[in-house]
Formats: C-alpha cells, structure tokens, sequence
C-alpha cells in the first residue's frame, strides 16, 4: 500500500481530472486486496485537506482548481490571510488575502479551503468556501454582560473577531470584567456570531498567576496530565528496577556530573570524559532513558505527542511528562541509579569525531553542578566552590580544553553563533517583575551547548549511515530574496556578505557577526539576520542544517521536554536490535512526517506563548514608568513606526509614526528606514534613539514611545508667542477697508499659517 505523501505524488503524475475512488484505483493499479485500505487513505487526505471531494463523489488536488488548503491568520482589523499548508520551500506569493466580507464563518486558526478571485502585483486574494477544522473549541476572554441580561465573551486574542454570546443559566457566576474560558456551542454563521457556555473563571486580569493561565488557554496548552497518564507514570516507581538493568553497559564506576541551571528541575544529560592513551578525548552524552518507560501508544506516550514539548513560563514550568517522571525516575538526578541512551566519542586533537559507540546503558551521577559553580572554578577561580569539589577540578579542566577544540572546529567549518546576552527576568512574590537584567552565557553554559551539539550531530550521521528512519532536526538554506534584501540594507551600513547565490555558505553569516561584534548595530542586525533565515523545524527526510552548518542533525539529548527527541531514542533502540522489516519501514515512512509536521506545530506553539507572557510581564512592569526617559536601539522599521529596545531594561516599545509629527516620515522598506520629506532626517535599524515612555496599553500589552527630540521639537512650536488676538476684523472696519485691502489681509493671513 502507497504512504500518504506518495499517493499524493502519484495523483499529481498520472491523474489529469478530478475522478471518483474506482476512476483513482484502476488508473494507479491499485490491487483488489488493497481497495479498502486505499479508500480509507483517500478519505484521510480529504480531512486533512490534501484532496478536495466534489460533486459526484470526485477527488480534485486542490492546485488544480485555485483552491488553497490552509490555516487561516485573522487581523484584528478584521481581514486575513489563508496560509498554504502545502506550500514549497521559499514561496513567498502563496499567502491568498481574505477581505473582511469574504470571510464566511471562518474563525482565526481554523484550516480551511479558500478559492483564489484574484491575482495581482499585491498577491493572490480570494475567499473562504469550506472549513475544514476549527482551531479551538474555547476561547478566554473578559466577561461581560448587556443591561437588558445576556451576556457576551470579549476574546482576548484579538485576532479573533467575533464577541461570543452567552445565553442565560450558562455563565458560571462570572461577574462583568471577569476573564473566563467558554466553550463554543455554536459556531458563527454570516448572519450571527458565536454562542457558548463558561466552563472557568479566572478571577480579575491583574490578579496573581491570572495572566499565566490565560496565556495557557490562549493557545490551547494542555495543563494538568489526565489521570491515567499519571497513574501510568506512578506505577513505573521511584527507583530503578533490578531488570531493568539487564543488557545494560554499567558506566556506574565512571565520574559522571550533570551541569545545569540554578532552578533547573528536571536533568536529562551528563557528561562523562577521560584522556585515552592516543591523547584523544573519550567524551560520554548520557541522557535520560525515557523511551524504555514511556512505550508507544501508552497513554503517556500520548499525551507526550500531544503536547510535543513541555512550555517554560516565569513562573513554572508545563511539562511534556508528569512530575513522576519528569522530575522523578527519569531525571538525572544525583547518586541515584538512573538508565540512559549514551552516546561515546572519540575526539582528536582537531574535533573530529574519529570512533563513537551508542549504548543502553546505567549511571549515577557524582555531582549535580551548575552553570555558575562550574563557570567560578573554570574562569573565575572561586575558592571555596573549587574546594567544594576538588576531586572533580581535573574533569572540569579537561571538559574546558575539548570545549576550546570542538568550538573552534566548528567555527571554522562556518557554524553560526550569534552569542548574543539574553534577559533574565527577576520576579516577585506575586509573579510580577521586579527587574530585568541581563543574563549572559558563561563557559559552562557553552561548553554544555558544545557536547550536546557534537552528540546530536554524532547520533543523527548514525542515523543517515545506517538508513534508520528517524527525525532531523532541519534549517534550510535562506530564501535568496531575503538574502539578496538582507545585503541591499548592510550595504548602506558599509557591510557585506561578500557571497550571493549558490556561493552563500554560513561562514559569510558568521564572519558578517564577528566583524559587528561590539557595534551599536550588532544586535538589531543580528535580529534582522535571523529574520532572513528560514526557520528550524523537524523532518523525516536529512536536509542538513545551515545554521550549525551541518549536513546531518537531529535532536537526542532532551527526550524529557521533546518528543522528536524520544522518537529518536525508540529508533537507536530498534536499529539496534536488529534490522528493520519492511512492513515497519513502511509504517515509519507513514507516520514520521505527520509526527515532524506536528512536532514543529507545538514547538512553535510554546515559543508564541513564553514570548507572550513574557511581553506581557514586561509592559505591566512598565506602568509606572510613564514619562520617563530611556536610551535605545532601533530593532524594527515599519510604515506604522519604529521599535526600540529600551538599553535598561531590555523592553521593547514602539514609536508610532502619528507622535513624529515634526515632518512627514516615509517608509523605505529596502532600506530600513523613516525619512522625512522636509527634514530629510533619517530614523535607520540599529540606531540609538532618546525615547520617553508616553503610555502603557495594558489591553494591546504595548508600550507606546515618543522620540524625545521630536517631541520637544513639537512642544516648542505649540507654545503660545506674545500675546494673542483674533485675526477676524470687526465687520464695520471690513466694510470702511479700501478696494483690495482685504485681498492683501487675506494674503498676509494665509502667509501666518
């Protein structure tokens, strides 16, 4: 039987007209014995929008009749764009607009099939004719309620357009300007929004952990883990079994360390490394067994894909796995027996990985260290944290030294590393944050980085070279449009790729970086550089990664918080054991790509919420901070304004071009830049600016800016000068006025203005 891709192949092939499921099977061959499982298939690619059924029971590839398939992305404005879902790398026209009034019942995120009208130099513009799935079956948002009685939701994404009415008897006591959760009961239609009930009252928007949950259920992030995934994951124990040690390679013996944050919970790698005879380095990747618990289909194993990854907020941490787990038997936790999938390198003098072995095996951790202690022996040379662990300094020493080789290795191979300080945000009692600073990485963090990096390399070239399907973790080459933008803007800044085209390699990225190393442009360039690359993601085909400038990578080393990662770890299990048949190649090559696709959805799903709330924290930080002034960074330029990164406290606000009322600013997109028509003056990506914090949009989550130049220059031209009379004569003085006077006055006025 065809996977699901192929037969989508085979159609585009050989199929040259919508035909029914009997037109399909005999002109693809399908055999007899298969025609059930091939009608099952078909209709799974009708729900998934990969076929279209019409009428008289056809099947049409969607291409073929200027329909798109896709998620639909609302404006607040109230107009929106479907996003292809089948897409090619690097298209930049396939986005179909949506005006307002061609909608139909389409809510944002819905997957829907929309006919394309129109074609222009703008792009394609159509409207919705079919939902194929809803996005989400609740929705949060304020409560409020009408004096006559019903009340309504107010969503509070506010790409969702419509209010949800909420019938009499179905609003769970909340009280007007509560935030709630409601269950949609009817979708809308063109004539009438949606109905629901409340099903969960937060409390008041300002009250402690309320931002957090509504983040959570903004974006659908499955919270508590039903109870029999938790039943399931407290019936494995606390502690590892004498069975489960059969088979296994005991590196109990070996000095073995975990290395993480000061606040890290949940620990799934260690290290372990000597000096061989050769003078090589025997470096040990040692991370945390979860696949030998967590079976496929179990009920954990469920949940787990579901989620695709845990979702680190402030606050607290949602876990992919319950704590049992998590935080439990598969934490990496010191002087306990813990199972690991290890991963063992032979590193020369140069970095190259010369021998590796993968192993089942068991350890127990000598040491939980972090980030800093290890940084305060390595670079800082603390007394007391080296004394503390003495017995441990040699290892620490020689992690050092391969650390120094491999980030070298790499970084002549042209791997991008951008090292840019991060924020760390220092919170209340209450959640709230009291500062923000800065956070950069020492060497222990990158030295942690650079082993977890040479293992998911090691493990994914396994992988490849043995034909194991499995996941990669991918990032193709940039879009050569972007790239050739890219360049036109640095170019005005006296910098350059010094590479086009099929000649572009990372290392140009990488030497752009260091020659911006300590500018004031570094960072917001660095920015607009990410912005020009594609975006990582998972696939069941080795595409390579451009960034790391690796031909083969995958992710191995956190299958605690990522499920490609515990995927990985069931296919080094099964290559392992033995050949792979073919029928479950065939299962693999069906489900791997489904899995990537979902996997990066989630991924992808986490990073839009800890940004949110993390925005969110940083403009309530803001509120009583109006009227003052700050220095910053341009880090975006738009038609609407300018973004500037507050040097402080690393906030972003934006400077909306209705509060430059000096000149009239346009916008150069190739550039970057707001030039005056007058004035000439220029507002550039990368400048540093004086801004005053003007308001707090608490319901937008924006901080609003005012160039402090601009507006003192506006101030001064508003202030009164000498003073003032009217310039409206007394009628009688008009008519006494000799012919042409007031031809002359008229003159003189318009001249004032």
């Amino acid at each position: 039987m065809h996977s699901r891709d192929e037969l989508v192949r085979l159609i585009k092939e050989k199929v040259h007209h919508p035909a029914t499921a009997r037109d399909l099977a005999h002109l693809l061959r399908i055999p007899r014995e298969e025609r059930a499982s091939f009608t099952r298939l078909l209709k799974g690619l009708v729900s998934d929008g990969a076929l279209l059924q019409i009428r008289g029971n056809r099947f049409a590839l969607a291409e073929k009749m200027d329909l798109v398939v896709g998620r639909f992305t609302a404006n607040p404005s109230g107009f929106g764009f479907v996003v292809p879902e089948h897409a090619e790398p690097g298209d930049r026209g396939g986005d179909v607009y949506v005006a307002a009034s061609n909608l139909g019942e389409a809510m944002h995120g819905d997957r829907v099939v929309a006919r394309v009208e129109r074609r222009s130099e703008k792009g394609l513009e159509g409207r919705i004719i079919r939902i194929l799935r809803r996005s989400q079956e609740t929705i949060v948002g304020r409560f409020d309620a009408d004096a006559a009685g019903p009340g309504f939701v107010v969503p509070f994404d506010r790409r969702v357009l419509m209010d949800v009415h909420v019938p009499a008897g179905q609003s769970a006591s909340a009280e007007a300007g509560d935030m709630v959760l409601v269950e949609i009961t009817r979708w809308p239609t063109p004539t009438r929004g949606p109905a629901g009930r409340v099903v969960r009252v937060f409390g008041r928007i300002d009250e402690p952990g309320v931002d957090t949950e509504i983040v959570i259920h903004k974006h659908h992030i499955p919270d508590a883990h039903p109870e029999e995934a938790v039943q399931e994951a407290a019936r494995l124990g606390t502690t590892v079994r004498e069975r489960d040690l059969r088979g296994r390679t005991d590196f109990r013996p070996v000095t073995t360390v975990t290395i993480d944050g000061e606040h890290a919970r949940d620990f799934d790698d260690a290290i372990t490394i000597e000096r061989l005879g050769n003078g090589h380095y025997w470096l040990g990747v040692h991370i945390a067994d979860v696949s030998h618990y967590v079976k496929e289909g179990s009920a954990l194993d469920e949940e787990a894909y579901e989620r695709g990854t845990s979702v680190y907020f402030p606050e607290r941490a949602v876990h992919m796995f319950p704590s049992e787990l998590a935080t439990g038997l598969c934490s990496l936790n010191p002087r306990l027996d813990r199972l690991v999938q290890s991963c063992l390198m032979e590193v020369d003098r140069r970095g190259q990985v010369v021998r590796y072995e993968i192993h089942d095996g068991v350890i127990n951790s000598d040491a939980r260290m972090t980030y800093t202690d290890v940084n305060g022996i390595l670079t800082e040379g603390h007394p007391e944290t080296t004394a503390a662990y003495i017995e441990l300094g040699p290892t620490f020493a020689l992690m050092h030294e391969l650390f120094e080789i491999l980030n070298a290795r790499r970084r002549r191979r042209g791997s991008i590393d951008f090292d840019l300080p991060e924020t760390e945000v220092v919170l209340s009692e209450l959640g709230e944050i009291e500062a923000i600073v800065p956070s950069e990485r020492n060497v222990a963090h990158r030295l942690i980085e650079e082993f977890m990096l040479l293992a998911n390399e090691t493990v994914a070239a396994h992988l490849v070279s043995h034909g194991v399907p499995a996941l990669h973790r991918v990032h193709e080459a940039p879009d050569v449009k972007k790239v050739e933008d890219f360049e036109a803007f640095i170019t005005t800044l006296g910098y350059s790729l010094a590479a086009h085209g099929h000649t572009l390699r990372p290392k140009h990225f990488q030497k752009l970086i260091d020659r911006m190393r300590g500018t004031p442009e570094e960072r917001p360039i660095a920015a607009l550089m990410l912005r020009t690359m594609q975006k990582a993601r998972y696939d069941a085909a080795p595409l390579g990664h451009f960034g790391l400038a690796a031909d083969d990578y995958t992710h191995f080393t956190s299958p605690i918080r990522r499920y490609p990662d515990l995927v990985v770890h069931r296919m080094l299990r099964e290559s392992r054991r033995g050949e792979l048949s073919g029928a479950r190649r065939e299962e693999l090559e069906e489900e791997l790509p489904e899995i990537a696709r979902h996997a990066s959805d989630m991924e992808r799903r986490a990073d839009e919420a800890e940004r949110e709330l993390l925005q969110w924290k940083k403009v309530r930080f803001m509120a009583d901070k109006v009227g003052d002034e700050y220095e910053g960074y341009i880090t975006g330029v738009a038609a609407f304004g300018l973004f500037v990164e507050l040097v402080e406290h690393f906030v972003e606000g934006l400077v909306h071009i209705s509060s430059m009322a000096d000149d009239y600013y346009r916008f150069v997109e190739q550039q970057h830049i707001l030039r005056g028509e007058n004035t000439k003056k220029v507002y550039r990506l990368g400048d540093r600016v004086l801004v005053q914090v003007v308001r707090v949009d608490m319901e937008r989550r924006q901080v609003d800016l005012g160039l402090v130049e601009i507006l003192e220059a506006v101030r001064r031209d508003q202030r009164p000068r000498g003073p003032i009379r009217s310039r409206v004569r007394p009628k009688r003085e008009e008519r006494r006025s000799p012919p042409g006077k007031r031809e002359r006055q008229a003159g003189r006025r318009r001249r004032h203005r």
